[in-house]
């Protein structure tokens, strides 16, 4: 009997965004993606999730490999903090150019000199890596460069779909290689590992170049300048966008560090054309007719220091809203951004601009299949075992029913969650065990420092306010010799303060009446007798349980 083939997703299912997936043979492992979550509601203060790769660390010199399948950040964002631990400098790193000029790009932001390899990889090609063999193979996505994989294992033939649409009419080109897919389901497909984040929409995606038409459209209607945000690795969309632009005679103005970036890679790598003429900087929008203005940023998903956020706040240095601007939001609302789009909607209504966005408007189409063409994948490549990947649990169970539609006996049909061991041996595949993963939270510099319970405590101090009790004793005789003093942070308005917190400065001394005084944990007892004082004093008062923090001093 042979080893087995172990497939274990760090993250990534159950979820949107934090894909990474391990391919592990007898001593060798080979990733897959390694990509961040923006932070969810209850996340407070939080900048961005990443994966935990505790199932690795004791595993770094059998990592022979990462691959990159496309440039999203919920793909390639971890890689930074990935990178950190992996201790062996020769694990290459593959991707197409443009998706490794965006990850070194990140390196540099984040001060990491690496000498690992960087592979250039395109479509069609074979690399070996360990004991895969990986051909890469072009998909339609959002973002330019994307592909997916067909991975040659010891057990059998492995589809990993990447994330992907079969577009028939992109504006970059960039066709899914349907006859590749369909040439690997001839060949023999052991697994197909397919993108499940559209699942529940029916049909066929739209076409790029329906929604380059539509943009068009909207900026014959613009009297004033015009404000596109959008993700900045949209390179098709700002060609779009580009296009139209200069069929109504606009200059193009590119805002935000990560957008300046992403367009700069782009025409380095001559993937996105922009006549010299069209482009102005920032500091010429003053100088040039509202009427021949396109500005193209950042902050489509309402992230706080985007460039949109700051215009809609009115705190941006060159860009302030005017009544005749118009706002286009060109992108999907992801799940847990909602509050903050809509805020940013609403300001920029406020102060006076006209908004469009994707409920109101179709300019957006997924970069991720729908139902239709996810049938089509399951059908060219006609896999022995089908295990849905990207997307939330409901994606997920919704996918495994339309694997049964087109005949996928359910047997086969694995339905895996993050950490799960899925093993495919002499016997076939099944699941077998799980590992530790998880999700680390990344607050500033910041790694995993920020526990479920500090969450909940920043949750708890949000909702309930902070009462800070101070009392100074002397530390021979034990008595008080200053204090106590009762201060209040997000618990009453301070006109209405005082009552309350004199009656909590009198809860307090009550306490003190009745300690020993020649205790050795004297301070310990009365911290612990003040806090369950006041908790049952505000409780019984106004009903609220502020957080409470007693401080006790000896001098």
């Amino acid at each position: 009997m042979g080893a087995p083939l172990k497939i274990i997703p760090l993250g990534g299912l159950g979820e949107i965004g934090l894909n990474m997936m391990v391919f592990e043979y007898e001593n060798a492992i080979m990733i897959v993606d390694a990509g961040i979550m923006f932070p969810e509601d209850y996340m407070l203060g939080i900048d961005i999730v990443v994966p935990d790769t505790t199932y690795l660390k004791d595993k770094m010199s059998m990592i022979k490999g990462i691959i990159l399948t496309h440039g999203h950040e919920d793909h390639i964002g971890a890689l930074p903090y990935v990178l950190k631990d992996i201790d062996t400098p020769d694990v290459p790193v593959y991707g197409t150019p443009f998706t490794l000029a965006l990850v070194q790009h990140k390196l540099h932001a984040h001060n990491i000199s690496t000498i690992m390899p960087f592979i250039e990889i395109a479509p069609r090609q074979r690399h070996s890596i360990g004991p895969f063999q990986v051909e890469f193979i072009r998909v339609s996505h959002s973002v330019v460069d994307g592909v997916g994989l067909a991975i040659d294992t010891p057990v059998g033939l492995i589809i990993h779909s990447g994330d992907f649409k079969i577009n028939q009419v992109p504006v970059d080109g960039e066709l899914t290689d349907i006859n590749r897919f369909a040439a690997c389901g001839d060949r023999g497909v052991l697994a197909l590992l397919s993108d499940s984040t559209n699942v529940e929409r029916e049909g066929y995606t739209l076409s790029e170049k329906e929604i380059g038409n539509k943009l068009h459209n909207i900026f014959e209607d613009c009297r004033g300048r015009i404000i596109v945000a959008l993700f900045s690795s949209n390179i098709g969309r700002i060609q779009q966008i580009v296009k139209a632009a200069r069929l109504e005679g606009r200059k193009i103005v590119f805002c935000g560090r990560s957008m300046n970036a992403s367009v700069a890679i782009a025409k380095s790598l001559k993937i996105l054309d922009i006549p010299e003429d069209m482009e102005i900087t920032a500091g010429q929008i003053k100088e040039t007719p509202d009427r021949q203005i396109i500005i193209i940023t950042t902050g489509s998903q309402g992230e706080p220091m985007s460039v949109l956020h700051r215009v809609a706040m009115g705190t941006h240095k060159q860009i302030k809203i005017k009544k005749d601007d118009t706002v286009i939001l060109s992108s999907k609302f992801i799940p847990g951004n909602e509050r903050a789009i809509t805020h940013i909607i609403n300001r920029l209504y406020k102060n006076g601009a006209r908004v469009i966005y994707e409920k109101v408007s179709d300019i957006h189409v997924s970069g991720h299949a729908f139902q239709e063409e996810l049938k089509l994948m399951m059908n060219l490549t006609k896999p022995e075992y089908f295990i849905p990947i990207h997307g939330e649990f409901r994606h997920l169970i919704r996918h495994t029913h339309l694997a049964r539609e087109i005949g996928i006996p359910q047997e086969r049909i694995l339905l895996v969650e993050n950490g799960q061991v899925v093993i495919f041996d002499d016997t076939g595949g099944h699941l077998e065990g799980s590992v530790p993963t998880g999700r680390i939270l990344i607050d500033g510099k910041g790694i995993g420092d920020v526990a479920r319970s500090v969450l909940k405590e920043r949750q708890y101090l949000s909702q309930e306010g902070l009462i800070i009790a101070i009392l100074v004793l002397d530390s021979e005789t034990g008595k008080v010799i200053h204090g106590p003093t009762v201060k209040s942070h997000g618990f009453v308005v301070k006109s209405h303060k005082s009552n309350i917190l004199e009656s909590a400065k009198e809860i307090i001394m009550e306490v003190m009446e009745y300690y020993d005084t020649d205790k050795s944990d004297r301070t310990d007892v009365i911290h612990a007798n003040i806090k369950k004082a006041l908790r049952k004093y505000f409780y019984s008062a106004i009903q609220r349980r502020p957080v409470i923090f007693p401080v006790v001093l000896e001098v």
